[in-house]
């Protein structure tokens, strides 16, 4: 069964905007979920993650200290929040779940279908 991502849309510049995965089945502590995105032309990158047990984190640069990775283990939910938002934060994002702390797309086992963010100048 596929993640169920969810949120998104169109926001002006310095805005925020909320995306959310619903992770189906049980969850163990040693997965890792995920958020990547993908412009058009260009391939899918990295954006944060969090492990499910302990809750660590790791974002990319390019979003560092204006995104923020969470997860709801009642609600088996991940959720992105996006803060400041610019005009190359548009994309098609994705949720993922894995098995491994990785930034490299390849390495995640299983994808939500994506939902686009528009950020307008």
């Amino acid at each position: 069964v596929q993640l169920q991502a969810s949120g998104g849309g169109l926001v002006q510049t310095g805005g925020s905007l909320r995306v959310s995965c619903k992770i189906p089945g049980r969850v163990y502590s040693s997965a890792v979920l995920g958020w990547f995105r993908q412009a058009p032309g260009k391939k899918r990158d990295f954006i944060a993650l969090i492990s499910w047990g302990a809750g660590h984190t790791m974002y990319a640069d390019s979003v560092k200290g204006r995104f923020t990775i969470s997860r709801d283990k009642a609600e088996n939910t991940v959720t992105l929040q996006m803060n400041a938002l610019k005009p190359e934060d548009t994309a098609v994002y994705y949720c993922a779940r894995g098995r491994y702390r990785s930034r490299a797309s390849e390495d995640w086992d299983s994808w939500g279908q994506g939902t686009q963010v528009t950020v307008s100048s």
